[in-house]
């Protein structure tokens, strides 16, 4: 009898408790799985750029960023196939005039900052374009105040002092600076930034909303469609260059297929990880990210590199911390 009592005294878990905790864990998971896929494609696509744009030779960067962005357009469009035969779909709206027009300046900017950060990658090692890619926030602030008059906070500002700061002395200590590839690099993370303010003009207009990945469906047909006269008139022996390529090894074909899937990869990942995280939790995702990248591609490539370098990269990841912790404080 006292032991049916004791019995009765012990806490007891209820099938609905148990049910939370088990989809808890579940989402935690899932969620790990996401951001490890989305480092793996992130990691994976910008080391297989500088594979094949600096070291195996193929030095067509735009006719790779037309690959990626026909894969892009190719896959993009097969999932959202496959999404709108499920009954419980909505159909979707075609897009308006002033859409298509957004859209359209959208995609040139993408293909415009990933061609000039493929360019950059045939003349710098990995570690200092992610040192140079870490200044997008700076970026993104002068750009969303002049297009959009977006004030900051003065702690958000002062923030990306360290940020720029960072790259100048990483640009003093990188034993490989090449000043063309330099201004490329910038390029790109500009461009970026652009693309970042008007993606952001874009999806949070009520009237027109948009979710990133029909965003990225209606953009990546625009780069191609831009790409392909580019690449006719920028690089005119690529193709005959590729199929050589492709008649003398094989696996060039197979690196290319899994370079261009990995891109469009990087594109739905990002999605996915915003979905269930936040842009915030992203953003710092993104710096780890990047501080990844950096030491594997040292160990891969081998690049020289130095105290001064590393600590340049080191206090510009710390000016982002600041920035996005600013950024957090002020909403």
């Amino acid at each position: 009898m006292r032991q049916q009592e004791d019995r009765a005294l012990l806490p007891t878990t209820s099938p609905a408790s148990a049910d939370g905790a088990a989809s808890s864990s579940a989402a935690r998971l899932r969620t790990a799985g996401l951001v490890a896929a989305w480092y793996a494609s992130n990691i994976g696509v910008l080391l297989l750029n500088k594979f094949l744009l600096s070291v195996y030779g193929f030095r067509y960067p735009v006719f790779l960023t037309a690959c990626h962005m026909s894969a892009c357009a190719l896959l993009s469009s097969l999932l959202s196939a496959a999404a709108s035969s499920k009954p419980s779909s909505q159909p979707r709206k075609p897009l308006s005039r002033g859409q298509a027009a957004r859209v359209a300046v959208l995609g040139a900017v993408f293909c415009g900052s990933v061609v000039a950060g493929n360019v950059s990658l045939r003349y710098l090692p990995v570690s200092f374009n992610q040192a140079v890619g870490a200044t997008t926030p700076f970026f993104t602030a002068l750009i969303a105040y002049a297009i959009a008059a977006r004030r900051e906070a003065g702690a958000t500002y002062a923030a990306l002092v360290p940020v720029v700061a960072g790259v100048v002395i990483a640009t003093g200590g990188e034993p490989s600076f090449h000043l063309f590839g330099f201004i490329m690099c910038v390029g790109a993370t500009a461009g970026r930034a652009l693309k970042t303010v008007l993606q952001g003009i874009l999806l949070s207009s009520e009237e027109e909303k948009l979710n990133s990945m029909d965003l990225l469906r209606y953009m990546a047909p625009v780069a191609v469609v831009l790409l392909v006269p580019a690449t006719l008139i920028m690089e005119p022996d690529a193709l005959s260059a590729a199929a050589a390529l492709a008649r003398a090894d094989p696996s060039f074909v197979w690196m290319l297929l899994l370079n261009s899937s990995l891109a469009y990869l990087v594109n739905l990942t990002n999605f996915l990880v915003t979905k269930h995280t936040s842009p915030l939790t992203l953003q710092v995702l993104g710096n780890a990210k990047g501080a990844v990248a950096v030491v594997v591609s040292i160990l891969i490539f081998r690049n020289p590199v130095t105290v001064m370098g590393m600590l340049g990269y080191g206090v510009t990841i710390l000016g982002v911390v600041l920035y996005g912790e600013a950024k957090k404080r002020s909403k």
